[in-house]
């Protein structure tokens, strides 16, 4: 690099600072250069007085390394000086522009932001953050005078609270660098339907695209390599299905297995013989999803779940608002018309919050006037996370004593993506979207399995994507 330029971009960041969608998702793995390409982004439009641009991280400590890295860049820049003012964190320019920095630690700091235009809005490490926070920040995105692109830019490595939602909306809905496109219904006040749209797109990189960084620190390629398995996927290699503070490492969907059930929790639909036992769990939400899921048990104890009935909008974490008589009649639709059902004793296993009189009827209650009935389940919550554990272990033939059909779609969606409370490390984080896992949970607390009956299933930690190897029983 000439030594007169500050810094120009590498060709992967290049690809990411060229694109013209609205919004826009770079990295996946560490090293990429991610946070720098951030950062220039958002001096594109200095040269424009009214210009406001908005830069965010998660927790204010991690601002601090961010802003830092401006103070090497941003006095350096071609053309007249910025100058910073520390208490509020924003480099202002000769011209009027300004470029802000700010943190969301808590889901109520979006508010700090309400009532205040950027026309450039991007959150370094996105999988930090939830989906709310990143919408409702999105209402901020509007120009600030005329003739400024207004836009939103992002980075991120998997893992996180934000991993599922982040991995939906960007990752796994198109092949990488290919434009997603939504389009959205609007009625205008005459009443006249008006369709507009919006583009995305997800810029994947790695170590391996940062030359510079390989050049000045040939071992930082060895540090990755080092890392715990988990890690080593995520940061190296950028894998979505593998990351650091994963609940359920345990956790295999391998379409090639889906018919044999060999080495995989996710399998094709059969015929449910008419002597297993049937369960339906269920986890009341309103603004929050709701989740009755079907469950079999064979004669061995171990569980299937069948089907399920997801009560989300298909907005992540956003749930339909039914009321619980509402919910009650559909529960009772699925379980008169599917075959499956028919004929069938099932028992109904529920969080025992929604038997709550304190404020008059009952959930439980309610339910109960559609002929939906429930038992209160056992909501004790790390003993039921180690029922998952142990159901979830496989044996030398690769059986396991949980699976669940490849129709239930939300369950496979959301189950792999639950991460470790950050204040509670033996339990997961429940910003997350774990409606699902609860209702799972009192299921697997009815038919709870001893420790003993899982130790000879489980696969060695460091090496699971060799699952052939090495397995030994241990007794």
């Amino acid at each position: 690099m000439n030594p007169k330029i500050v810094w120009q971009p590498q060709p992967r960041q290049a690809a990411f600072m060229e694109r013209p969608e609205y919004e826009g998702l770079y990295g996946g793995a560490a090293g990429g250069g991610k946070s720098d390409a951030l950062l220039a982004e958002a001096t594109r439009q200095v040269h424009i007085p009214h210009y406001r641009g908005l830069i965010l991280r998660n927790t204010f400590p991690q601002l601090e390394a961010l802003i830092s890295r401006t103070h090497q860049l941003y006095p350096r820049l071609k053309g007249p000086k910025p100058i910073y003012n520390k208490s509020e964190h924003v480099w202002t320019w000769p011209t009027g522009a300004q470029i802000f920095f700010g943190y969301l630690r808590y889901e109520e700091d979006k508010y700090n932001y309400q009532g205040k235009p950027y026309d450039f809005i991007a959150f370094d490490e996105l999988t930090q953050f939830t989906y709310s926070q990143y919408m409702y920040l999105m209402s901020r995105n509007r120009p600030n005078g005329p003739g400024t692109r207004v836009y939103i830019r992002a980075t991120a490595n998997p893992g996180g609270k934000g991993h599922g939602w982040v991995k939906d909306r960007f990752i796994t809905v198109a092949p990488h660098s290919t434009p997603i496109e939504s389009t959205y219904e609007v009625i205008a006040p005459d009443g006249q339907k008006l369709k507009v749209k919006r583009r995305r797109i997800f810029i994947p990189s790695s170590v391996f695209d940062n030359k510079i960084l390989l050049e000045n620190d040939p071992m930082y390629l060895a540090n990755l390599a080092a890392l715990p398995q988990a890690d080593r996927e995520a940061l190296l290699y950028g894998n979505w299905d593998s990351f650091s503070g994963q609940v359920f490492t345990e956790w295999r969907n391998d379409p090639g297995h889906y018919r044999d059930g060999r080495w995989t929790h996710v399998i094709e639909p059969f015929n449910i013989p008419k002597y297993w036992r049937m369960y339906r769990g269920f986890d009341f939400g309103f603004t929050k999803p709701f989740s009755v899921g079907w469950y079999a048990v064979d004669e061995n104890g171990k569980i299937y779940r069948v089907r399920e009935y997801y009560g989300c909008t298909g907005e992540p974490n956003v749930g339909l608002k039914l009321d619980p008589l509402e919910i009650a009649k559909r529960i009772y639709d699925i379980e008169k018309n599917d075959p499956m059902f028919k004929g069938r004793d099932i028992i109904g296993i529920a969080d025992p919050s929604i038997f709550d009189r304190s404020r008059g009827e009952s959930v439980a209650d309610i339910m109960g006037k559609a002929q939906i009935y429930w038992n209160p389940g056992d909501n004790t919550r790390i003993p039921g996370k180690m029922q998952y554990h142990y159901r979830l272990a496989f044996d030398e033939a690769g059986e396991c004593l949980f699976q669940v059909f490849n129709t239930c779609k939300h369950f496979i969606r959301t189950f792999p993506s639950l991460v470790y409370d950050e204040s509670n490390v033996e339990d997961i984080n429940t910003d997350m979207e774990d409606h699902i896992y609860d209702e799972c949970r009192y299921v697997l607390m009815e038919n709870p399995i001893a420790p003993q009956e899982a130790l000879a299933r489980r696969i060695p930690e460091e090496d699971p994507l060799d699952l052939f190897k090495d397995l030994r029983r241990k007794r």
